[in-house]
């Protein structure tokens, strides 16, 4: 098996997306931290991993990957005799995945993410949050768990009864959340509570966040 390098910060969501799927998969591989404050990411050697000077960048042999979810996915269906089943191979099943897949990245990402700019890293880098920005985004994130709600009042994860990457796509900014104000937003919708509560409790998370600190 080719040795497996992941180039990142730890702080990263889109670094920790990919950790949590090596984790799931009970992958070897080594952890080469990317210093984001001094702009490493944007200088050589590490802009030759990836162009756009965004981490991760991952390294297996010969192959280099960027892009979150393209390695994610990659990983899944390379390995898929290891660890967590990720992915599905039935139809039905794959296309539900598929959906998912899309609605994390197109429909909870864009908002999930401004909150957790709001009330995780402006706080950190000592910048005042836009109390407008929250209540404007909560309430847009609170019509997308309106849909996850009723699909999770069917199935008990995004893409069936297994845990698969359209749930673990969600993990880094659902932890962020849950650990502010923005909480209720998951909380007030019982499926949608009981999911995250589900996902974020996993082993591989685990070590992700223990990677964190």
């Amino acid at each position: 098996m080719a040795a497996i390098k992941v180039h990142g910060s730890p702080l990263s969501t889109a670094t920790q997306r990919a950790l949590a799927t090596l984790y799931e998969k009970d992958l070897d591989f080594e952890f080469v931290t990317v210093d984001l404050s001094t702009g490493a990411h944007k200088q050589e050697p590490y802009i030759s991993k990836n162009p756009f000077g965004q981490v991760p960048a991952v390294e297996i042999g010969d192959l280099k990957l960027f892009e979150s979810r393209a390695i994610t996915k990659f990983i899944a269906e390379e390995y898929a005799d290891k660890g967590t089943q990720l992915v599905h191979s039935e139809k039905e099943k794959k296309a539900a995945l598929y959906v998912w897949l899309e609605v994390e990245a197109h429909q909870f990402e864009p908002v999930a993410s401004k909150l957790v700019w709001e009330l995780v890293f402006k706080p950190l880098f000592k910048i005042p949050t836009d109390p407008a920005a929250v209540e404007e985004n909560e309430a847009k994130l609170g019509k997308v768990l309106d849909v996850y709600e009723n699909r999770l009042s069917k199935a008990k994860y995004l893409a069936g009864d297994s845990f698969t990457l359209a749930d673990l796509h969600h993990l880094p900014n659902t932890t962020l959340l849950l650990g502010t104000s923005s909480k209720v937003v998951f909380e007030s919708r019982p499926h949608v509570q009981a999911w995250a509560a589900d996902i974020t409790a996993r082993p591989a998370w685990s070590k992700v966040l223990a990677l964190r600190g």
